[in-house]
């Protein structure tokens, strides 16, 4: 536990790449989503997945995964009540139940520096499990 909170104080830096995918995403639109994941070996936030222009909310869902943590961007398209077309980015903080406590330290520590990275998230959401994140959630939260 002692090692846990050792990194944990220490910071993660976060790889280029995990900016310039997000840059892609905000301003040419080409993903609809990013999965983020903690390289606990070389102490880095990584690029996991990469959600394509056509996929959407399900595809991200199942790009988490049930026993470990991420973070996650996703690029939410709506229709608004005066008939305009919207988009909002959500950050989500995915850390289920079933994932390793060490896991849950290194995550909740290492997210505001890559939230500082990520300019123009809307919204944040933190989740433990997927009923926090649904669809309808979401969907609320942008309108």
């Amino acid at each position: 536990m002692a090692m846990a909170f050792k990194m944990a104080t220490e910071g993660m830096k976060v790889k280029e790449e995990c900016r310039k995918w997000y840059t892609e995403m905000k301003w040419k639109r080409v993903h609809r989503f990013i999965v983020f994941k903690i390289e606990e070996g070389s102490k880095t936030i990584v690029v996991d997945k990469v959600g394509g222009p056509g996929e959407g909310y399900p595809q991200l869902a199942a790009a988490l995964p049930l026993d470990d943590c991420r973070y996650a961007v996703f690029d939410f398209d709506y229709v608004s009540l005066d008939n305009c077309h919207k988009s909002k980015i959500f950050f989500i903080t995915w850390s289920p139940a079933a994932s390793r406590i060490r896991a849950k330290i290194l995550y909740a520590t290492s997210k505001q520096g890559l939230r500082r990275l990520l300019e123009g998230v809307h919204y944040e959401v933190q989740a433990t499990d997927p009923s926090e994140m649904g669809f309808d959630v979401i969907s609320e939260r942008a309108k």
